[in-house]
């Protein structure tokens, strides 16, 4: 045993290959300002994660987060608290507040400034970090904080600088400000300190762990406190995580229970599950499902699945069952029909006129979205290609006369203010097909006045 822990003590050393504790700092020290060039750089890359988010690219927002000098400062902060040089530390905390500060007014301006307002990245959507979080960020700093005390350092630091995720939560809590949605500026800030704080806790962890000799102090009482008020900023960041990650586990075995219960006990030979979900809103747990096919006797339906919730750990929850289509009434009686069946031709009857006043609605909403897209793209027509007068957007039934084929075509009707070059107008038929999600579209230049006589100008086969 005690052979196994002498052969795994010096199959882990770090010892023949630690840096001197000179050229670490000297290289953790390098890092941490940010004035003249480091600047640009950081504003330069929050403007590409700004332009990777807006445009949901994980590549361009990958290569923001590996230009971005953002590391510096906070691996300078565990250096600072770990050997005891209170002016790093200072000098790191001005810094990263700055650097943060110029991060989110940076992208606040892009996203103020931007024709395309909407958030397209998932990433925008992680506005509520939990414990694995809080660990991605303690660990990538743990990794950080070794290759730079070590010789050969590989491929560590970029690694890190994409694990950490430092950059998407600033640009996110720009975009937050900027569209003013405060969860997304909250949660994203809140991610932000996370990510910062664990990273920081890391290297002075790290640093301990390599015995970095801390510097000339003639006040131990003040290095006590500072080292106080790391662990008590480190824990109260932590709680919240920890609350959320709570709600994340709770949702996730209430969604996986709900999954069990729907696919054992919805089982019917006329009727299907269309569509499921599970949700908490306002502490309630509520189960919704809907069924297509016959439908069934929804008094007797509900009082049945209610008796297996509990078997399957959904005490409490509410169940909706929703259904659509009609049950099969050609089993009524001979003659007259009983009040049964009375009961279920009426719920027939009605089930039928909902699901044409849906699809009515499905209609007009369709219709109102057709409606307003020019309007709602005008402002990026306008940037990016100014010769456009007026745009309208369509679907138009073309009949041929021929084989009296019906076939409906995503029609774009256009007036220029000055005429347009081939290669631009190709160019605006991409961007339109990308921009409306069409697979193919028509698009025709109506002159001075609305008339359909002119051939269209560019014609996309479908």
């Amino acid at each position: 045993m005690a052979s196994l822990k002498n052969y795994l003590i010096q199959y882990f050393s770090m010892t023949d290959d630690l840096l001197p504790q000179a050229e670490a700092e000297a290289a953790i020290r390098e890092g941490v300002s940010f004035k003249g060039t480091n600047l640009l750089i950081l504003v330069l890359a929050i403007f590409i994660a700004s332009l990777g988010l807006n445009t949901n690219s994980t590549a361009v927002i990958i290569g923001a987060m590996l230009i971005s000098p953002l590391m510096g400062p906070i691996i300078g902060i565990g250096l600072g608290v770990g050997v005891q040089d209170f002016d790093l530390l200072k000098r790191c905390l001005r810094n990263l507040l700055m650097a943060a500060g110029f991060s989110m007014l940076t992208s606040t301006i892009y996203f103020l400034i931007s024709p395309v307002s909407e958030g397209h990245s998932e990433l925008l959507a992680r506005t509520s970090p939990t414990i694995y979080d809080v660990l991605i960020g303690f660990f990538g700093g743990g990794a950080g904080i070794v290759a730079i005390g070590s010789k050969s350092k590989g491929n560590v630091i970029p690694g890190v600088a994409i694990a950490t995720a430092l950059m998407p939560p600033l640009c996110t809590a720009g975009y937050g400000l900027a569209t003013m949605q405060m969860n997304y500026f909250v949660g994203a800030t809140y991610l932000f300190l996370i990510n910062s704080i664990f990273i920081a806790l890391s290297t002075f962890i790290g640093v301990k762990l390599m015995h970095y000799r801390p510097v000339v102090s003639g006040n131990p009482e003040r290095s006590r406190k500072v080292r106080h008020i790391v662990y008590t900023v480190s824990i109260l960041t932590l709680l919240p995580s920890l609350y959320l990650t709570y709600d994340m586990l709770r949702l996730s075995r209430f969604s996986a229970n709900a999954d069990r219960f729907i696919a054992q006990q919805f089982n019917f030979p006329s009727t299907q599950v269309l569509n499921r979900s599970a949700t908490i809103e306002h502490g309630e747990r509520i189960i919704t499902v809907t069924l297509i096919g016959k439908v069934l006797p929804a008094d007797s339906l509900r009082l049945a699945m209610n008796a297996q919730l509990a078997h399957y750990g959904l005490e409490g929850a509410h169940l909706n069952i929703i259904q659509g289509d009609s049950p099969d009434l050609s089993e009524l009686k001979n003659g007259l029909p009983s009040m049964n069946d009375i009961y279920e031709i009426a719920r027939t009857s009605i089930s039928a006129q909902q699901v044409t006043i849906d699809s009515l609605r499905s209609i007009i909403a369709f219709a109102q979205i057709n409606d307003t897209i020019a309007g709602r793209i005008a402002p990026e027509i306008k940037v990016l290609f100014p010769q456009i007068e007026e745009i309208a957007v369509t679907h138009a039934v073309f009949g041929n006369i021929s084989t009296q084929r019906l076939d409906t075509v995503n029609t774009v009707l256009v007036k220029y203010a000055t005429p347009l070059p081939a290669a631009k107008e190709r160019e605006l038929v991409k961007y339109l097909e990308a921009r409306l999600s069409y697979r193919t579209l028509q698009l025709i230049n109506i002159g001075n006045q609305l008339s359909f006589s002119q051939p269209p100008v560019h014609s996309t086969k479908k």
